[in-house]
């Protein structure tokens, strides 16, 4: 099996996180809440092959398939593979559902190269506004909604019992964040709302399931963008030759540092005004990154 396969661990009393290394694009996390046969899953896999890969090491874990299937958010590395858990219902915040709806199979053709293995577009049939409650079996989860962040329809799974935090993308581990589908204003706000939680352990989209100390990180990322974009407007740039500029600084260590210059662009945006989560020109953005990059960036999926 490959190392970037994937493993399922318990890292609390019946809750496990599903870690790809190395987290790079489309190299997702996803989480197992099981309590006897009671299930729920948090988030899938990219491709057709690792979510099956997934959907075998559950079945090691639990006697049935997971009946509920909370989606983090509307990216395809994180809902592509629900199609291979049909017996389960998908809840996600109500944007994400209208996102998924939208975005369709768009992902697909960013990496064509990548074996995506034909996913099926599952569009979650239950959805929620602000803030709901899942069970499995005594295990209580409670979902929360942080507003435009990742993306505008992100969810946060929150164990308070195990003080377990699952963030989807609204938390990097060795990843660099990537917000130019939601806010930098309010990825930093979501993430005063996930430290005021308390969480022990934190699981993030993307890396290494880590502590409270992720949360940092990723604030300090987002805190630079807003300094760059306000420095390069002083200094007639836009974000590309700010990203020029500047390079990564500090965070070159993170992987998928490209993603500096669709960060900028809405870090940009809401220093001249715009507002959270209105529409960018995401295919043009991922275009610049590419030139920035020097050639499409690798997805390993």
């Amino acid at each position: 099996m490959s190392a970037r396969a994937g493993r399922l661990t318990e890292i609390a009393d019946r809750v496990h996180a599903h870690v790809q290394p190395d987290g790079g694009w489309c190299l997702s996390n996803a989480g197992l809440l099981a309590d006897g046969h009671d299930a729920v899953l948090v988030d899938t896999a990219a491709t057709r092959a690792r979510a099956l890969r997934l959907r075998r090491a559950v079945l090691r874990i639990v006697p049935r398939p997971p009946r509920l299937l909370v989606a983090t958010h509307f990216h395809g590395d994180h809902t592509f593979g629900n199609c291979v858990f049909p017996e389960a219902v998908v809840v996600a915040h109500e944007q994400a559902r209208q996102d998924i709806h939208t975005a369709g199979l768009h992902l697909t053709g960013l990496w064509p190269d990548v074996c995506w293995g034909d996913p099926e577009v599952v569009v979650p049939q239950l959805t929620y506004r602000d803030r709901t409650t899942v069970h499995a079996g005594t295990l209580r989860a409670e979902l929360l909604h942080p507003g435009p962040a990742h993306t505008t329809g992100d969810t946060a799974v929150w164990l308070p019992e195990q003080r377990v935090l699952f963030t989807g993308d609204l938390v990097m581990n060795g990843v660099t964040p990537f917000c130019p589908m939601g806010s930098v204003a309010g990825s930093l706000a979501a993430l005063r709302t996930l430290r005021a939680l308390g969480a022990r352990t934190v699981v993030p989209g993307h890396g290494p399931v880590g502590g409270p100390e992720l949360l940092d990180v990723n604030e300090g990322y987002l805190l630079r963008l807003q300094r760059l974009a306000a420095d390069g407007l002083a200094a007639g740039l836009g974000p590309l030759e700010t990203a020029r500029e500047a390079g990564p600084g500090p965070y070159a260590g993170l992987l998928d540092s490209e993603r500096l210059v669709p960060n900028l662009h809405r870090a940009f945006h809401e220093a001249l005004g715009g507002r959270p989560g209105d529409p960018l020109d995401i295919p043009a953005l991922f275009k610049e990154m590419t030139r920035y990059h020097g050639g499409l960036p690798v997805c390993r999926a």
